[in-house]
């Protein structure tokens, strides 16, 4: 039985391995990104993708999902739209066999693997907080039921960091909801080209499905044997205690931020080098693991003043040299 089971792992491994390689026969570049939101997917978390329009974010989500052969909805936040058009609602209706009318719960958008939430901040905080719910605990609950979703479930988010106008920034407590805040780059000119080259012609590519709900699932208990070293996991303690400034020595963190990260933070920290360490084919975490999941992990969990803004500071340079402090610090480097 045991031996079944390790064949079934190495074989959910090799197609781990393969899952940003296939993504890529669509989508040009971008692998740290398809790997931090698959990292996500394994963690057991959410992902808030940032970045300007046109960047293939939409089109990562869908592949993804087709390559996992998961479940897909996209849902377009805009201002009216509704918590009932994300969780789902009652309708009053006739049994014909009875002739009875009784209101039946007819299920939204959110009751499926992959859930797309394009625009999140362009919604008012009520019809935000509707996912809260779902997010954390994976259920929804209407009319005092309970209703779960399916497993796995994963929130793919995304907001324009640009445009300002008709936008609802979304709170601290929901933006905590998400493991990671992934931002998506432009492409490089060469990577451009690409793109220009595959959807201007008859290009077109179908992706072969490596994975399925219970290889996820098996893969997602998997991420939390892979070992981490207690030296390690001090330095995860350090890296986001620091980040608070009742606590950290850092000029940066003094001067410039409000508040840090909480546990949770630490918590994603861990779990996101785990999963990371996993899709390298180890069992266990390196330094290299925890400093690649970092920034995402931390730049949404971190607020910064109007001093910051001022001085065009931003968490992403604050983060890189709260590292560098702790390297300097830690003895077992």
């Amino acid at each position: 039985m045991n031996n079944n089971n390790n064949a079934l792992e190495n074989k959910a491994l090799e197609s781990l391995q393969l899952v940003v390689e296939e993504i890529g026969k669509r989508i040009v570049g971008q692998k740290e990104v398809i790997e931090q939101v698959l990292i996500c997917l394994l963690a057991r978390g959410h992902c808030l993708l940032e970045g300007a329009p046109g960047l293939a974010k939409t089109l990562l989500a869908s592949s993804l999902a087709e390559t996992l052969e998961q479940s897909f909805h996209r849902l377009q936040f805009t201002p009216d739209l509704m918590p009932s058009d994300i969780v789902g609602t009652e309708l009053l209706e006739e049994i014909h066999a009875t002739g009875k009318r009784e209101f039946s719960f007819i299920k939204g958008p959110v009751f499926t693997h992959f859930l797309l939430a394009d625009e999140i901040n362009r919604t008012p905080p009520k019809t935000q907080a509707a996912l809260l719910e779902a997010m954390q605990e994976k259920q929804v609950t209407y009319a005092g039921k309970r209703y779960p979703l399916p497993d796995p479930f994963f929130v793919l988010a995304t907001q324009n960091p640009v445009e300002q106008s008709g936008t609802y920034p979304l709170p601290e407590a929901q933006l905590d909801r998400f493991l990671m805040l992934v931002k998506v780059d432009y492409p490089s000119a060469e990577e451009e080209l690409q793109v220009l080259e595959r959807t201007t012609g008859n290009y077109s590519a179908q992706l072969n499905t490596l994975l399925n709900s219970a290889q996820i699932i098996e893969l997602q208990q998997l991420v939390k044997e892979v070992v981490i070293a207690p030296e390690l996991l001090e330095f995860a303690v350090t890296l986001v205690r620091n980040t608070r400034p009742v606590e950290s020595d850092n000029d940066l963190i003094k001067k410039y931020v409000i508040w840090g990260a909480g546990p949770r933070a630490g918590q994603a920290l861990v779990l996101c080098a785990k999963a990371k360490a996993l899709i390298a084919g180890r069992f266990a975490v390196t330094l290299d693991d925890l400093q690649a999941v970092a920034a995402g992990v931390l730049r949404h969990r971190i607020l910064l003043n109007f001093h910051a803004e001022a001085d065009q500071q931003n968490a992403d340079v604050i983060i890189a040299q709260l590292w560098a402090d702790c390297l300097k610090t830690q003895s077992f480097l």
